[in-house]
């Protein structure tokens, strides 16, 4: 081939080199979109599949607060006849809750004082622990230490107990060591749902408050304005009965002797939004097959003891205006049998009827002084009656040292709605002997 043959092929293949490349530059583009479009994709997946993880961690969060207990923003408020820190664990989706409460005072005694020293005390420390397996079958639980140690007159209880089935608003199920749903403050005895230091001594002295047994029962709502609870628990020993009340005789759920039961029965009615009513009975023999000694001689007896406890309570609310008011009367069967054991002892008869009743107004005085406050400053006064031994039985001679007529007048500060500084004067008369007058100032709070 000469040059200029050669030339000629040199120039074609240059030309054809350079009509190429146009065409390979374009595919090299087309290559680096596709490219860039499965990154984009693969970025998008990834952003989706980061969100998603976002989501579970903000949820394993959340469970981690509430595991942690910290501070819960729910109101507390009071279900299925429990206190309202007692009732947490119903508010929970899952899981544990814990709550509680504490009180402490200082009484200073006053006016016929005799040998009663004044004195300062932690009351009550309580620990409420629940736990809700799900949303029908709920763990729930109070433990008290009283007097802040097991020494002298303290003590550490479990106060309830109880696993609770909530099959529907109308019927559910309840077992367990139960507390028993009478009068106002057995039930609910959080420190800033009564008024004063001290509950109300008719429901201490008529009402053995606190009071629980082991038992199993129903509760439930049968509209919006009526609900109940009916169970059956075991029942106390009369063989502890005594003049000042029937408190010694419980048995608190404690290798509780089981020969007897009760039926422990309660309704309230919603009438108004401000105006609620209702009672509650307590019915059962309450011997529990004991064998006593009724006299000197060696004559025993083993008595029934058929015990039937009533209450009746109202309670209306209206603005910073609260009133209250409750009944209560036992009539025990068998008190003669009783009286007689007693007799044998040293002791005083055991009253076949037992009665009191108390009413009580507060109002809050908190609006008039500032009335963009949240807190509370409640005056109130509570006028209670009551008497161990209203009737005695026959032979047997009355001590008027049990007629007890009780004056309370105080001031509730609530600086939180969780927290309560308290201020009373406890003003006693008997119908026989002294009992000193207190003046209590006190502290209490739920969480």
């Amino acid at each position: 081939m000469d040059s200029r043959s050669f030339g000629r092929v040199g120039s074609w293949m240059l030309m054809a080199l350079m009509a190429a490349g146009p065409a390979w530059a374009a595919e090299s583009a087309e290559q680096r979109v596709a490219r860039l479009e499965k990154e984009l994709t693969r970025l998008v997946e990834a952003d989706r599949e980061n969100q998603r993880r976002q989501q579970i961690l903000t949820e394993e969060v959340r469970k981690l607060r509430e595991a942690l207990v910290l501070p819960e923003k729910k109101e507390l408020k009071s279900q299925y006849g429990l206190g309202p820190a007692a009732s947490k664990v119903y508010q929970k989706e899952k899981g544990f809750s814990v709550g509680g409460y504490g009180q402490g005072w200082y009484t200073n005694f006053v006016d016929d004082k005799g040998t009663k020293s004044n004195l300062a005390d932690l009351t009550r420390l309580v620990l409420y622990n629940g736990y809700k397996f799900s949303d029908k079958l709920v763990f729930n639980s109070e433990l008290e230490y009283e007097h802040g140690t097991t020494e002298k007159t303290g003590s550490v209880s479990v106060e309830f107990a109880q696993i609770d089935y909530l099959a529907d608003p109308r019927l559910n199920v309840r077992a367990g060591m139960l507390l028993l749903p009478i009068g106002f403050t057995n039930e609910v005895h959080e420190p800033l749902f009564y008024h004063g230091n001290q509950r109300p001594e008719v429901e201490r002295q008529i009402i053995p408050t606190t009071w629980r047994e082991n038992g199993i029962g129903i509760f439930g709502k049968l509209n919006d304005d009526w609900d109940y609870r009916a169970y059956v628990v075991s029942s106390m020993k009369a063989s502890a009965f005594s003049s000042a009340n029937l408190r010694s005789a419980r048995q608190n759920g404690s290798e509780a002797r089981s020969e007897d039961y009760s039926l422990a029965l309660r309704s309230d009615y919603q009438v108004t939004p401000e105006l609620s009513i209702g009672g509650s009975v307590f019915s059962g023999d309450q011997g529990q097959g004991e064998t006593l000694k009724v006299s000197a001689a060696g004559a025993v007896a083993r008595p029934d003891a058929h015990t039937n406890l009533f209450e009746a309570h109202a309670q209306f609310r209206k603005g910073g205006l609260q009133l209250r008011a409750l009944g209560a009367r036992a009539n025990v069967d068998d008190a003669d049998v009783l009286s007689a054991a007693a007799a044998v002892k040293g002791l005083g008869p055991i009253g076949s009827r037992l009665s009191g009743a108390y009413v009580e107004a507060a109002y809050d005085l908190m609006p008039h002084l500032n009335a963009s406050s949240t807190q509370a400053l409640e005056f109130f006064v509570r006028r209670e009656a009551y008497d161990t031994l209203d009737r005695v039985p026959f032979g047997f001679a009355d001590d008027l040292s049990r007629d007890v007529r009780l004056t309370t007048v105080g001031l509730d500060y609530k600086p939180d709605p969780q927290m309560v500084l308290k201020l009373d004067y406890r003003n006693f008369s008997a119908g026989k002997g002294t009992i000193p007058d207190e003046i209590n100032l006190g502290l209490g709070w739920i969480f």
